[in-house]
């Protein structure tokens, strides 16, 4: 058994990445091996991790009620644990050790308590490996660590930040007085979709892909190419809000890469969508999601029916959503980037497929005409909503699709 200085059970604060890790069964095993050394306190950062964790039936062992990226969640647990490890399942060994880097450089103070990365542990090629110094010194975990789950500690141990560093450029243009960034991207498979803050922005045409920001906004991709109607979305369309690429999240490929199907037992208990919609209340909360698929969890708190505009936005809220048994009406245009390997839509939903270029048009028309303005109202007749929604997509819509 681990025991710190003073004799107690150990503290071991778990930091899961990441829908693949969970879908493969790997972090229900890790957290199974570390409960016979240690107390585990498992957190989870990330929209895909959640769907993930309540497809495996996990949500009374992992913490997902926050909306934290890994590196808040370590330093919240290095507060309460005496060891933190980072599980994570890269594309490929490679592009896993570049993101635990990556995290590890952003902790305010990387020092407080060791940190380890335990990295695709079920891969003939997983490792176990030092993410501070403070890891290093105490071998004595590292060696515990690598026989309780059969995995080699990574030699040499200490950590190259420099190769994160050297992912990222920052100069300004002599020429132009412009603050120019490029973000050179790792483990990137030619045709993958390439994604900003959760936003499609592009797709690979390389293995070498590098996104250029100027002044806050993306002005090309190397290596592969734009998509306009992404770069509005990230930008906030007439809004034109900036970005700090260098500080963003950016990921390459599916967002959740496993076709995985929730728990028979999950599934909605439900029989056609006419008894769906008369066994709910008629009047709540109504919801729209705007292009924010990755909040979708936190934004449909207490609603009994959700708007979700775009394609992509609709597949992934569309799923999150089903899992809470909330329906949906989606407003899509046909432009899905296909950044999801499968969707569960509940039954009583409807999904609306407008001319091209619509979708965010009759969004923002929905969102003013019958929201007031407001991501959210309540309303005393959602019945009636629909309607509305129907009546005011009218002249749009090419096809309707039930579920």
């Amino acid at each position: 058994m681990f025991l710190p200085s003073n004799g107690l059970k150990m503290k071991i604060g778990l930091v899961i990445h990441g829908p693949e890790v969970i879908d493969s069964g790997e972090a229900k095993r890790v957290f199974e091996k570390l409960s016979c050394v240690g107390k585990v306190e498992a957190r989870l950062g990330g929209t895909m991790g959640k769907v993930a964790v309540l497809d495996a039936g996990l949500e009374n062992v992992v913490d997902i009620s926050r909306h934290e990226k890994p590196s808040a969640c370590i330093e919240s647990l290095f507060k309460t644990s005496d060891l933190v490890c980072l599980l994570n399942r890269g594309k490929t060994i490679k592009t896993g050790k570049v993101f635990g880097e990556m995290v590890a450089v952003r902790l305010r103070e990387p020092e407080i308590k060791p940190l380890v990365q335990i990295e695709s542990p079920a891969s003939t090629a997983g490792i176990l490996r030092s993410l501070n110094k403070k890891a290093g010194e105490y071998g004595e975990y590292l060696k515990k660590l690598s026989e309780i789950l059969g995995l080699p500690v990574e030699s040499p141990l200490p950590l190259q930040s420099s190769r994160v560093q050297n992912s990222i450029f920052v100069d300004k243009c002599s020429a132009t007085g412009k603050i120019r960034v490029i973000r050179k991207l790792s483990g990137v498979f030619p045709g993958e979709n390439i994604l900003v803050n959760g936003i499609v922005i592009g797709k690979a045409f390389s293995s070498e892909v590098s996104i250029i920001s100027e002044n806050g906004f993306i002005v090309a991709i190397e290596g592969g190419e734009t998509k306009e109607h992404g770069l509005e979305k990230l930008h906030n369309y007439e809004k034109r809000d900036p970005i700090d690429l260098a500080k963003s999240w950016v990921k390459s490929g599916d967002l959740r890469r496993s076709n995985v199907s929730p728990l028979q037992g999950r599934k909605p208990n439900v029989h056609g969508k006419d008894s769906v919609f008369s066994s709910r209340p008629t009047a709540g909360r109504v919801v729209i999601i705007d292009h924010a698929a990755e909040d979708t969890f936190e934004l449909a708190a207490n609603a009994e029916f959700v708007v979700t505009v775009g394609d992509d936005t609709t597949i992934i809220a569309g799923d999150i959503l089903s899992r809470l048994g909330i329906p949906i009406i989606g407003i899509t245009d046909g432009d899905c980037d296909r950044i999801s390997c499968r969707t569960e839509i509940f039954p009583g939903s409807i999904v609306l497929r407008l001319a091209a270029g619509n979708d965010d048009i009759l969004g923002k028309k929905l969102k003013q005409e019958l929201l007031g303005g407001e991501n959210s109202a309540v309303l005393e007749d959602i019945y009636a909503f629909k309607e509305d929604v129907l009546k005011l997509a009218e002249s749009l819509i090419e096809a309707v699709f039930e579920y």
